[in-house]
């Protein structure tokens, strides 16, 4: 079980999930013993590790900033 809130207050969202898949993770969180909502932060938190170690997002990543870059510096002037 990851515990990252960090001081900070957490911000709350909702999620619809289809019936298969909110069965599939409460049976989940249940087994590994956390709440459904822990079991989904983890989810996040591998998922966003695994594609930050990817290059193609990392280059998205890149053009994207440059670009919001670029257009908050017209904004600017």
């Amino acid at each position: 079980m990851m515990q990252r809130y960090h001081d900070v207050m957490p911000k709350q969202t909702t999620v619809r999930l289809p019936d298969d898949l909110a069965d599939q993770a409460e049976a989940v969180a249940r087994t590994q013993g956390v709440s459904v909502n822990q079991l989904i932060i983890d989810a996040l938190h591998n998922e966003i590790d695994r594609v930050r170690m990817d290059a193609e997002f990392r280059a998205r990543v890149k053009r994207l900033v440059e670009r919001d870059h670029e257009i908050l510096d017209r904004l600017a002037q």
